[in-house]
């Protein structure tokens, strides 16, 4: 779905901010972008729907190089949330703003009105509100339904959970799981949040100083104590501590497996200080 071959990016009269990165992102994989501040993860971000486009090297989208594809053809393939909801939301009322993006494309009318009722019941959004005088989670809600009533085949998400609560986070991200499993929606997900990097993706990536130290199923990152320190990144709370508590609990990372696991080693009479 997504390649990187080679890609070099720099402003003009600026350091490199990504080196030599090389990368691929298969059909309806599930990829977590981690890394601190300032390795990156932004600009890749923009690189692989071509808002960005890369001063040498390949950036390939479903096959076409995106320094040559028009931005129309790479926009009906990938939808892309931003950090900022109030970026992308440009409409007058929920309802107008989840159809935009569908009229933009020339999907006939009634089809249209199907798809936005749709999605006003699956993200719980009043169709009459106005957008900007809703919460932050609010807000972010309509931003992401915009994109994914688009039926793109990838969507890169950019911090996707800033300002939602609990509920609101893990109702929207099972709802992303879901279109990724049962669709195969392809997400790239850019997240900070290593509890959530550690539910919900399948591979991670991890970026330091525009370049890749690291690439593997999120089970061997969380682990992997010297790629995390490298990007400056704490692990999940439940692989840190399964660490700590040494090779019996090598395979947890889970809650529920963290619990099992202590109440096998208490009846061996040997859990863990």
């Amino acid at each position: 779905m997504l390649a990187f071959e080679h890609v070099h990016f720099e402003y003009p009269e600026t350091p490199p901010i990504i080196p030599d990165l090389s990368f691929t992102i298969g059909d309806g994989d599930f990829v977590a972008l981690i890394g601190s501040n300032g390795a990156g993860k932004s600009t890749v971000s923009r690189l692989a729907n071509g808002l960005l486009l890369p001063t040498s090297g390949k950036v390939l989208l479903d096959g076409a190089d995106t320094r040559t594809t028009r931005t129309s053809a790479i926009a009906r393939k990938v939808g892309f949330l931003f950090q900022n909801p109030d970026r992308q939301i440009c409409q007058n009322t929920v309802r107008e703003e989840l159809a935009f993006g569908l009229k933009v494309q020339g999907v006939p009318e009634e089809e249209v009105k199907a798809r936005t009722e749709e999605a006003l019941r699956d993200f719980s959004l009043d169709g009459d509100w106005f957008p900007f005088t809703r919460s932050r989670g609010e807000r972010q809600r309509i931003a992401l339904a915009s994109v994914l009533i688009c039926r793109p085949k990838m969507v890169i998400l950019d911090e996707p959970t800033t300002g939602l609560d609990y509920k609101e986070c893990i109702a929207i991200m099972d709802y992303i799981t879901r279109l990724n499993r049962e669709t195969g929606l392809t997400v790239l997900m850019v997240s900070h949040d290593m509890e959530l990097v550690q539910q919900y993706a399948k591979r991670v990536l991890v970026l330091t100083n525009g370049q890749l130290q690291g690439d593997g199923p999120v089970t061997e990152i969380m682990k992997d104590l010297s790629i995390l320190e490298k990007a400056h990144v704490r692990p999940a709370q439940i692989p840190a501590l399964a660490l700590r508590f040494g090779d019996r609990f090598k395979d947890v990372y889970t809650v529920d497996e963290m619990a099992a696991a202590l109440k096998a080693a208490a009846k061996k009479g040997g859990a863990p200080a």
